[in-house]
């Protein structure tokens, strides 16, 4: 619970429709939360990440203390790294994509689309955002809770 300070929000309209995470230089910053993977080879790591996600290699974000930062994120990443002694991160950098026709959502329109599920979908979509840890107290969740009474 003690991760890098990063802005996230519930931006993303991933598979099953679920409305996810990503990490967004518009939101606010917030404390992220992080594990240690089981392994010593970041290469095992960085494919257990990507088989995970089910996403392509592109898709998965790694820095390490000793590598030059290309982005802010980076940059706050590899300060946090040093702060904790480790070597590596690594996450899954998705953004936006066609089901958001490729730009931002507003909380009500993540809200739209969150009312037009039905079944299964709505389960899987209402599950991921109640079971996000309470630290992940960002914006759109707030609207989202309280619009849709969750």
């Amino acid at each position: 619970n003690d991760g890098p300070i990063l802005p996230v929000e519930f931006l993303r309209i991933s598979t099953n429709a679920r409305v996810t995470l990503v990490i967004d230089s518009e939101s606010k910053p917030l404390i992220t939360l992080w594990n240690l993977m089981d392994t010593n080879s970041f290469q095992v790591a960085f494919d257990s990440l990507r088989e995970r996600e089910g996403t392509i290699k592109k898709r998965i974000h790694s820095v390490n203390i000793r590598s030059t930062p290309r982005t802010n994120i980076e940059r706050t990443i590899q300060g946090w790294l040093k702060d904790k002694k480790l070597d590596y991160a690594i996450w899954t950098g998705l953004y936006l994509n066609n089901k958001c026709q490729e730009k931002r959502p507003t909380a009500d329109e993540i809200v739209i689309h969150l009312k037009s599920l039905e079944g299964i979908e709505l389960e899987r979509a209402k599950e991921y955002i109640l079971k996000t840890p309470e630290q992940v107290d960002t914006s759109y969740r707030k609207v989202i809770m309280e619009k849709l009474n969750w």
